[in-house]
């Protein structure tokens, strides 16, 4: 399985941003997915996911009204829509795709995972 994002880029804050993560996998209804981002000089952290099914969603708590995270089966893609970015945004973000796991997953149970997009927000 092979995740690759797009859509990161160099945007004022109080904007907006989508980012898109497209699966080569024929299965990708089986598969939650996920975003996560990392700072410079912080650890990755858990940002959205979405169920397999699309039914069902999680955020972090500090990001819960400005993100919202999607998915279209039939392109094989998952989005994420970042509103009211900040300069704390600033990451580069990560996609990633677990198989068989509860939901949401734990960071560990995430199978694949994308080589990432910068997003850099400026004040």
């Amino acid at each position: 399985v092979q995740l690759v994002e797009s859509g990161g880029g160099l945007v004022q804050a109080g904007g907006s941003l989508r980012l898109s993560c497209t699966a080569s996998v024929r299965t990708f209804s089986n598969y939650v997915m996920g975003w996560f981002r990392q700072a410079p000089g912080k650890e990755r952290e858990f940002v959205a996911a979405i169920s397999a099914s699309g039914d069902s969603t999680y955020y972090a708590d500090s990001l819960k009204g400005r993100f919202t995270i999607s998915r279209d089966d039939a392109k094989n893609t998952v989005y994420l829509l970042m509103d009211s970015l900040k300069p704390e945004d600033t990451a580069v973000y990560y996609c990633s795709a677990a198989a068989y796991s509860d939901f949401p997953p734990f960071e560990w149970e995430y199978d694949y995972w994308g080589q990432g997009t910068q997003v850099t927000v400026s004040s």
